[in-house]
């Protein structure tokens, strides 16, 4: 079955991720700055940048949005994939700096896809400050650059 919207993929979620991803995405939905919107990408919710505020597209595509942060639940894991942690090595290492003061698991991360194996120990306010610190007119010069 083919996902179509938000709604269906969130309703689709292994009951073992399901209340662990929705309060990813509150957390997510609370602290995205301005001008990014939520729309299903690469089959799963998505915050991009519009092609109103970048119509250049992503990889030369003109007709799909700037990808920036996307949340999946997988098999034996959800994963947040934050294209910023891949563009922006200040951005990576204070990442990687905070993280183990906010939960007892190891990271589990690859270029831009932060892996939790366990639903009880997402550090859902690391998360929301992780968020926070980069807003679109940033995340387009990190990607143009």
């Amino acid at each position: 079955m083919k996902i179509m919207s938000i709604e269906e993929y969130l309703a689709n979620v292994d009951p073992k991720w399901q209340d662990a991803l929705l309060a990813l995405k509150k957390v997510i939905d609370e602290n995205i700055p301005e001008g990014f919107e939520l729309e299903m990408q690469y089959g799963m919710p998505s915050y991009v940048v519009p092609l109103s505020i970048y119509p250049n597209g992503y990889h030369c595509k003109k007709d799909t949005a700037l990808p920036f942060i996307g949340i999946a639940a997988r098999k034996n894991h959800i994963g947040l994939y934050h294209m910023g942690l891949y563009g922006s090595q200040k951005l990576l290492h204070w990442f990687e700096e905070e993280y183990p003061k906010h939960t007892s698991t190891k990271l589990n991360m690859g270029k831009s896809c932060v892996r939790f194996s366990n639903p009880k120990k997402i550090p859902y306010n690391l998360i929301g400050e992780l968020v926070r610190k980069m807003d679109v007119q940033e995340w387009i010069r990190v990607y143009e650059g």
